[in-house]
């Protein structure tokens, strides 16, 4: 398992969780956002889905007995096509 992991929009919008030794690897999560969802949040649907995404990941390490930094995440704000 990755040490670091990093939090990427996608290019059809979604935002991904992904380890950050492997850019060409599936997302280990996504989350989507419909549109009406986007538009009430304005711009804010990346910080959103990365509070999502990083209260998930402390609580695997909760689970697992890791604990996890907030400077683990890296943000990637370009958008990565993932297949």
């Amino acid at each position: 398992m990755a040490r670091f992991f990093e939090i990427v929009e996608l290019t059809n919008g979604d935002i991904a969780l992904r380890r950050a030794d492997e850019q060409d690897g599936d997302a280990l999560v996504s989350i989507h956002f419909s549109d009406d969802a986007k538009a009430s949040l304005q711009a804010h649907h990346v910080d959103v889905a990365r509070a999502m995404i990083e209260a998930g990941v402390r609580k695997v390490g909760e689970l697992s007995g890791m604990e996890v930094e907030r400077d683990d995440f890296e943000v990637h704000a370009q958008a990565t096509h993932l297949h």
